[in-house]
């Protein structure tokens, strides 16, 4: 099974480094010396990394036959994919690879069937699981704790526990105008 673990970004330099966009749990593994990744798209690889630091929070590599700024550049926005057998696990027990996740049913904690997991988006903040649902639509359910309760991959099922709105039109809307007209104040309020 192929992953993608990184997306080439712009060069560093004038000897052929390029920072990467990491997208793997397991940097170390993955993108260390010598690695050979597939990448997408396929012309452009494949790629050995020859070496790879940590600068200014950035990963940098430099990649076997890549020697100088332009050829580093002309890599720009590839992604870079390593092979993983399939059964692997990540080390964390509540840590999933994406392969591991796509197709699991979404269900409600009292049992309600909510769709069937399309996609992880990685957003810097949280992954969202892209749902769809019977009819076709998506739903997006941020993948934490609070809301996704249970995935098990032996009965291929992720449980949720969503708050009001997320996957219906229940939303409870508070708002301060509605404080002030049944004569309540927040306590940033003044009275003056």
């Amino acid at each position: 099974m192929q992953l993608v673990v990184a997306r080439i970004g712009r060069a560093h330099g004038i000897k052929g480094e390029v920072t990467v966009e990491v997208r793997t749990d397991e940097p170390e593994l993955r993108l260390g010396p010598g690695a050979v990744l597939a990448t997408d798209p396929p012309s452009a690889g494949p790629l050995t990394i020859e070496t790879g630091r940590v600068h200014s929070g950035r990963l940098l590599l430099r990649f076997e036959g890549v020697r100088d700024r332009t050829a580093a550049e002309a890599l720009r926005n590839t992604l870079l994919i390593a092979d993983v057998d399939p059964d692997e696990r990540p080390e964390d027990e509540d840590e999933y690879y994406d392969h591991q996740l796509i197709d699991l049913d979404v269900v409600t904690v009292d049992g309600t069937a909510v769709g069937r997991i399309t996609e992880i988006s990685h957003l810097p903040a949280q992954d969202l699981f892209v749902v769809e649902r019977p009819d076709g639509s998506e739903v997006y359910v941020p993948f934490v704790e609070e809301i996704v309760t249970l995935v098990d991959l032996e009965q291929q099922r992720a449980v949720i526990d969503p708050p009001p709105g997320l996957i219906d039109d229940r939303a409870e809307i508070a708002s301060a105008r509605d404080d002030a007209a049944d004569g309540t104040r927040d306590a940033a309020g003044d009275d003056a």
